[in-house]
């Protein structure tokens, strides 16, 4: 079944890659997506600020924005799924083209500006989905909106209860402005907006900030800090790279927009690594940047974070590739004598 859906992806690469991506999201929703067996690598089953994840290997954002696909996902073998980015209104995003191959670089670069059907429709797909796994809802602004900060609080409030945790998205490149939400100050009124709500909610959810992989040490203490004083569970670190390495060839690596991929690797790695020493064990990572293999994976979680998630490299290996990466990190673990995953967090720190 596993060439079928490689055989599979390769028709699908040779779509323009949103055509692709759309055409992938409507497979997956009839059903004919990869499935892994229940249970198994046991060593890589673990929780996550009160959430008991299967495994470490989570879906990125951005894959699923209008949470279409979430238990196809779970299925194919995600330890957990993260949907969205969604806004509380739809918007059309920016115009196409806006998501290009970097085919020989194994990269992507996008600037989709947060298209989504809007924070209704996004709800009613939550609300009637059976209960599977853990699923996260990732939260925007609109790029209208008069007050950004009053849209992440609709959406929190909206989406509480349907989801299992939520992150704060104030780190996509593509909606102008939206950076300049890392900055202290910035900082400080919306995680105080929105622990204010939060505690007015029923129950309990865990809340995350997804940062920029752009980032200096200052703002990344800063973060850190400002994120403890309010309440925040986790930082995923971190969102696509406006910089461009030199390494890059393909002919699209002059597009404006996010880069991911195998070249955001290293520098999304060293970043969470500069967050794990500046957190000191106090709030938990997770990493994501490049992740295509096990030992990417690996490497995540040696630097400091407790779960790792993908996406881009999807795009070339097609939903089959969490099965492939589960073996890897597995395999590797035992190698290096850890009984479990959580025994390698920060390992390269001493």
């Amino acid at each position: 079944m596993s060439r079928v859906h490689d055989a599979a992806a390769g028709v699908l690469r040779a779509l323009d890659p949103e055509t692709a991506h759309r055409a992938t999201i409507q497979l997956l929703r009839t059903g004919l997506g990869p499935r892994a067996p229940r249970g198994g690598h046991r060593r890589l089953a673990t929780s996550l600020c009160g959430l008991a994840l299967e495994n470490c290997i989570g879906l990125a954002a951005g894959f699923d924005k209008n949470a279409e696909a979430a238990d196809a996902m779970l299925a194919a073998g995600f330890g957990f799924v993260e949907c969205g980015t969604v806004t509380p209104l739809p918007q059309a995003g920016n115009p196409r083209p806006r998501l290009f191959r970097l085919e020989a670089d194994r990269a992507v670069i996008n600037r989709m500006g947060f298209n989504n059907e809007g924070l209704e429709a996004f709800a009613s797909r939550l609300a009637a989905r059976q209960r599977r796994g853990v699923l996260g809802a990732n939260i925007g602004a609109n790029k209208d909106a008069a007050d950004r900060i009053a849209d992440y609080v609709t959406g929190l409030t909206r989406l509480w209860g349907l989801a299992d945790y939520f992150t704060v998205n104030i780190s996509s490149p593509n909606t102008p402005g939206l950076r300049g939400l890392q900055t202290r100050e910035a900082l400080e009124e919306l995680l105080g907006r929105l622990a204010e709500a939060r505690g007015a909610l029923p129950g309990q959810a865990p809340v995350f900030l997804k940062v920029a992989p752009d980032l200096a040490d200052d703002e990344i203490e800063a973060i850190v800090e400002t994120s403890l004083a309010h309440g925040v569970d986790a930082l995923i670190v971190g969102n696509t790279t406006l910089s461009r390495p030199d390494s890059l060839t393909s002919p699209q690596k002059g597009e404006a927009g996010g880069l991911s991929g195998a070249p955001l690797t290293s520098l999304s790695t060293r970043v969470l690594a500069r967050f794990f020493q500046a957190a000191a064990g106090r709030i938990g990572l997770i990493g994501v940047g490049g992740v295509a293999s096990g030992a990417d994976a690996y490497a995540k979680i040696r630097a400091g974070a407790r779960v790792v998630q993908l996406y881009s490299a999807m795009v070339y290996e097609g939903p089959g590739l969490v099965m492939r990466i589960r073996r890897d990190l597995d395999a590797r673990l035992a190698a290096d004598g850890f009984a479990h995953v959580d025994e390698a967090v920060g390992a390269d720190h001493g």
